[in-house]
């Protein structure tokens, strides 16, 4: 049986905005994966705790940004293992608990760049397939690449979570740069959010 090219979207999503929803959206489309999952960080170890939304907060904002696209997935997987969030031991847990799946990591040609840095970066490389997207100021020589490694050629999104994050603490109103139902929801939430939560990278 073949298995489901499933892209592992791993990120904090501190908030989720347009830019991830329509990389997700070109790769389910244009035949790079059956499905993207979105996989919310509740601890990157290249972030500061402290900087995140609540866990809870970002995830239910990740599920309404989805809504009733059949290809997207929010996943709470990586909130039941150890903290900080290794890329390597998700990918290992996810294997044994969706066998019948085959992941591929989904990272920026940023990340790509420093991913000497990350724990067992070799091992990510030799045991999974990675889908490298285009991040503007980050090219990446094809010729130079593993063989588990493939560029995507999707649009380039200029949008950061942290360039949002600033925007609603200074009280402008960006809702075009993120779902409807992402921005209702932190409007509602603003009270609750603590503005200190808002002004980091």
């Amino acid at each position: 049986m073949k298995k489901l090219k499933t892209g592992i979207f791993s990120g904090s999503f501190n908030p989720i905005h347009i830019g991830h929803l329509a990389l997700a959206n070109y790769l389910c489309e244009f035949g790079e994966v059956d499905e993207v999952w979105f996989v919310v960080s509740p601890h990157n170890p290249l972030k500061k705790p402290a900087d995140l939304w609540p866990d809870e907060l970002r995830l239910r904002l990740v599920q309404l940004a989805i809504g009733d696209y059949p290809y997207f997935h929010a996943s709470d997987f990586e909130f039941h293992l150890p903290r900080p969030s290794y890329t390597i031991h998700t990918l290992d847990c996810l294997k044994k608990a969706y066998p019948d799946r085959e992941f591929h990591l989904i990272i920026g040609s940023d990340n790509w760049q420093r991913f000497g840095c990350w724990r067992e970066s070799e091992r990510i490389i030799a045991e999974n397939q990675l889908l490298v997207y285009p991040r503007p100021g980050y090219p990446v020589n094809k010729d130079l690449l593993p063989t588990n490694v493939r560029i995507v050629k999707s649009p380039t999104f200029e949008i950061s979570s942290t360039f949002i994050r600033y925007a609603l603490a200074e009280g402008k109103d960006v809702r075009y740069f993120l779902h409807p139902a992402v921005y209702k929801r932190i409007i509602q939430q603003t009270g609750s959010i603590d503005s200190s939560h808002s002004c980091h990278t």
